[in-house]
């Protein structure tokens, strides 16, 4: 079934160390490391409540509420980079879910999960904060390239979820374009203008990826060095 493996929150946290020469090392502020919540948590249309988000130029708000992601990715990520440590969170997750990943989930999926109405608003992009909790730069890069993304929800409903709550499907209005799908065209196909075309007329696909979409179709270059790397080089 599609469950709540782990509830995840937390608040802005100062990591890292001021006098590291290593990038990697160096202090930083995120609200990614997040604690395991045993009881119910309400969620509100802006997100758990007692989670917070370190840059909420990029993350957090009503179309970022609640950020999914798949608790079968870390056995991969195990098996791929034995020497590196996945655990379930790792990637700052809100919910590390089970029998869901970007090829079972759809852009615009509604949701009846606990208390709350939830409804796939977009892929998540990964950046280089990922890299630095686990000390590896290339992380972000990989998850942008291998797709094991995540995805965020709004929150159509608030309401009370907790640990082991099931999503149940209710309403699947854009069959034919799940998370993995829209991941390959924006990473993989940026050669194919028909497709790319047929992505950003979907209603679903968010502003930000029309945008950059457009960018694409009309020849232009788009750089994702500064989101997948940042300050780690």
């Amino acid at each position: 079934m599609r469950t709540i493996e782990t509830l995840f929150a937390g608040g802005v946290e100062t990591v890292g160390h001021a006098d590291a020469v290593n990038k990697l090392e160096q202090q930083w502020m995120t609200a990614a490391f997040k604690k395991p919540m045993k009881n119910p948590v309400f969620l509100t249309h802006t997100g758990l409540e007692g989670d917070d988000v370190g840059d909420k130029k990029h993350h957090g708000g009503p179309e970022k509420a609640l950020f999914a992601y798949s608790v079968i990715h870390y056995e991969k990520w195990r098996e791929e980079y034995p020497d590196t440590t996945f655990d379930a969170g790792t990637n700052g997750e809100n919910v590390s879910v089970s029998d869901m990943d970007e090829t079972s989930v759809c852009i615009g999926d509604i949701y009846r999960v606990g208390e709350a109405l939830v409804q796939v608003s977009q892929p998540r992009r990964p950046c280089w904060k990922p890299g630095r909790r686990v000390g590896w730069i290339e992380f972000g890069r990989r998850i942008q390239e291998t797709g094991r993304t995540g995805w965020y929800f709004r929150v159509l409903e608030e309401g009370r979820i907790q640990q082991g709550d099931t999503f149940e499907l209710v309403e699947r209005p854009c069959p034919k374009w799940s998370i993995a799908e829209m991941n390959d065209v924006l990473y993989h196909h940026t050669d194919n203008v028909p497709l790319m075309r047929r992505l950003m007329e979907c209603e679903y696909t968010p502003e930000s990826w029309q945008h950059e979409l457009k960018q694409l179709i009309e020849g232009q270059t788009v750089d994702h060095t500064p989101r997948l790397y940042g300050p780690n080089i």
